[in-house]
């Protein structure tokens, strides 16, 4: 992949995503949508980003000057990652998927651990059961949040980018790796919370208090944290909590007590390591 291929890729991934909405769709699901131009926007910045600090892992499928798929994934310390990948719609099947992941994989040679979000594509979970990767389902927490049951909340401020140590402690610890140079990007897309105090330590970040990523030292902690996210979200605004892996029945907990529907949605795909834990993955960060 090149710097000029990005837009393309948005648009192809757009594009596909939004396919897949409508095979996958239950009765009673709301129509799918096209992503808005604001997270098109951040899907470049976040591709781009991937480019800038791992090309390698970054891959593209293209037949007469045209754009069939790509791949990106990146590395993190002894971690890889896989970003997203997509192949337009009425190619899949043709091996195009398939040759793009072969190629990314690649780039996860000396990597320990692998981890990514995957789709609920029948195709894609076969093809990554067959490169060696465990698949656990995710689920969803959403609905308007009870707020009487907002616990009190202390120990929790505003994060700054002096916490970034901190942040990559717990990154560590929970998932093998730490972000890094991510939090540059994260920051600039998102509001950050942090605990630190005896009792544990952690970080949220949230959009308008819509999680994002969350990380913890144990799930005491998680859970303030996440009450402390789901505070900030407007009332009457619906809350949507995505990626919750079943070592995270502290999360599940808190939906509870919060009145929040729980549904499955997609998977969490590992490789040399568990479903991180207390933790609440971003689904292209991780």
């Amino acid at each position: 992949m090149r710097p000029d291929d990005v837009e393309h890729a948005e648009a192809v991934s757009a594009e596909a995503f939004l396919d897949l909405e409508r095979r996958l769709a239950r009765p009673g699901d709301p129509e799918p949508r096209r992503r808005s131009p604001a997270r098109a926007a951040q899907w470049r910045t976040r591709t781009e980003h991937f480019l800038a600090t791992g090309a390698d892992g970054c891959w593209v499928a293209e037949r007469a000057g045209t754009m069939l798929g790509f791949a990106t994934s990146y590395r993190r310390e002894t971690t890889w990652i896989l970003a997203t990948y997509a192949v337009r719609p009425g190619l899949q099947g043709a091996g195009i998927g398939t040759a793009l992941l072969d190629a990314a994989l690649t780039h996860s040679r000396g990597c320990l651990h692998g981890l990514f979000a995957a789709s609920d594509d029948p195709r894609a979970l076969r093809r990554y059961r067959l490169t060696g990767f465990d698949l656990h389902p995710q689920f969803h927490l959403g609905g308007e949040l009870d707020r009487s049951a907002i616990p009190p909340l202390d120990h929790v401020r505003e994060g700054t980018v002096g916490d970034t140590e901190l942040m990559d402690s717990l990154d560590r610890r929970t998932r093998g790796a730490a972000h890094g140079e991510d939090h540059t990007v994260l920051r600039s897309m998102f509001d950050l919370l942090v605990c630190d105090h005896t009792t544990g330590s952690g970080y949220v970040y949230h959009e308008g208090g819509q999680p994002m990523l969350l990380a913890a030292s144990n799930r005491r902690t998680a859970t303030r944290l996440l009450w402390a996210a789901l505070a900030l979200v407007p009332p009457g605004t619906s809350v949507e909590i995505a990626h919750v892996t079943a070592a995270n029945q502290w999360a599940l907990d808190v939906a509870v007590a919060g009145r929040l529907s729980i549904s499955t949605a997609g998977h969490l795909a590992v490789r040399g390591l568990q479903p991180p834990a207390p933790y609440i993955p971003h689904g292209t960060f991780l």
